[in-house]
């Protein structure tokens, strides 16, 4: 599995690069798999990597629509965190975090993932106090929290505007420092490549048009490369979840799809040492390791299934950066997309079985798809393979909205764009 090695940089660079294998096979459909799993994100080609090192089910196939990694894990703003409020968010995503601490060793393919720290500022006492309060509930759960103070943030972020005369004056901040980010990239094709050596069919350009059934058991899928059957379908397509189900014959889902955008800026000096979060808006930035800004902000206030957004979000965005940054104001944007978001009525994902038999569903991600990717694909896996829920995602049902045990992280209520 050690491809990626320094004797192999070395040997490739001395003979033109002529020696790499492909990262991952371009495999005609087979009739029939173990497992299907529908969508080849992040969480689709987690979820196959695990189904094949830790369950041994290697009779799988990923079928994605566009080309690999077209879809969210290419378009986010590549933060990692576990700084969650609620028990059951809290230890998910920091199990997402200790998988992310070995990736790039597990996968033996460079992930990227630097552990710069997040740092959400406060502005006002009230904040501030339900930042200790959501810090001490980490730590109660062993994950790292650490409250800072002004001089102590100004000292991290030097370009910061921590000035009382500043339009939002900041009085502190809560870090975790263990958090980060990661190249989106590299966490698909890592993936991709480890499920591809354990056996697993990636098929690209396969587009779902319809599900097999036999009976109210989903048996297989009809796709644009013919039909295949399985014992097993998962659906893991992030924001276009209502469509897939449509075909499925379930009409209503707790969820809403919206545009996400994100942008980068050009190449700037090294500045922004952690990923830092805007605490009187919806404003969050990193700086990649070429130097541009990565950063982002609100839901374009529409439903939409377009992965491009409009322009009122855009100056909300800078106009955010701008408050926290006013020497900014002449830099560059040098690009910009949209990614879909699955918005669940409370914020918290689903991950289980159903709703019909046969079928397994990953959805409702909200803004925390990316951070959660080996988790979920872990958890995922093992819902599969076991036919029942791991307990970090138990509480993840699809049914807890009919039974009113929902995870609220933030208060917000059931409505989705607010989450």
């Amino acid at each position: 599995m050690a491809e990626y090695s320094a004797f192999a940089l070395l040997k490739n660079a001395l003979t033109g690069n002529q020696d790499w294998k492909p990262a991952w096979r371009k495999p005609e459909p087979k009739p029939a798999y173990d497992v299907i799993i529908i969508g080849g994100g992040g969480h689709g080609l987690s979820t196959a990597y695990y189904l094949a090192k830790e369950f041994g089910i290697t009779n799988v196939a990923v079928l994605e629509k566009g080309y690999l990694g077209s879809g969210n894990v290419g378009r986010n703003t590549t933060a990692v965190r576990s700084n969650y409020l609620l028990p059951e968010n809290v230890r998910f995503y920091e199990h997402s975090m200790k998988l992310w601490e070995n990736l790039s060793h597990e996968l033996n393919y460079n992930v990227m993932f630097s552990q710069r720290g997040c740092l959400n500022l406060a502005h006002t006492p009230g904040q501030l106090d339900d930042y200790a309060r959501r810090g001490n509930a980490m730590r109660h759960e062993g994950v790292d929290a650490e409250l800072m103070t002004p001089a102590q943030i100004a000292k991290l972020v030097p370009g910061l505007d921590v000035s009382a005369s500043a339009r939002f004056p900041i009085i502190g901040g809560l870090m975790q420092r263990r958090a980060g980010t990661a190249r989106h990239d590299a966490v698909a094709w890592g993936y991709a490549r480890g499920a591809d050596r354990r056996g697993v069919d990636i098929l690209e350009n396969c587009e779902v048009t319809g599900f097999i059934k036999d009976g109210d058991r989903v048996v297989g899928v009809n796709t644009t490369r013919g039909e295949i059957r399985a014992g097993k379908v998962a659906v893991a397509v992030a924001g276009h979840t209502g469509h897939v189900m449509r075909m499925a014959g379930i009409d209503t889902m707790p969820i809403e799809s919206h545009v996400l955008q994100a942008f980068v800026s050009e190449s700037l000096k090294p500045f922004l040492h952690t990923v830092l979060t805007f605490g009187m808006g919806h404003f969050y930035a990193s700086q990649s390791d070429k130097g541009g800004l990565v950063y982002g902000g609100d839901l374009d206030g529409y439903n939409s299934y377009a992965q491009r957004g409009n322009l009122p979000i855009v100056e909300e965005v800078m106009s955010e950066m701008l408050a926290l940054f006013p020497s900014l104001a002449r830099v560059r944007v040098l690009r910009s997309w949209g990614g879909v978001c699955d918005m669940s009525m409370d914020g918290s994902p689903i991950i289980t079985t159903g709703p019909l038999p046969g079928m397994y569903l990953n959805c409702g991600w909200c803004y925390g798809g990316f951070k959660a990717t080996p988790a979920s694909g872990w958890c995922f896996a093992h819902t599969i393979a076991r036919d029942e829920p791991h307990e970090f995602n138990a509480p993840f049902t699809l049914d807890r909205f009919q039974r009113g045990t929902i995870i609220d992280d933030k208060g917000q209520g059931s409505t989705p764009r607010l989450h």
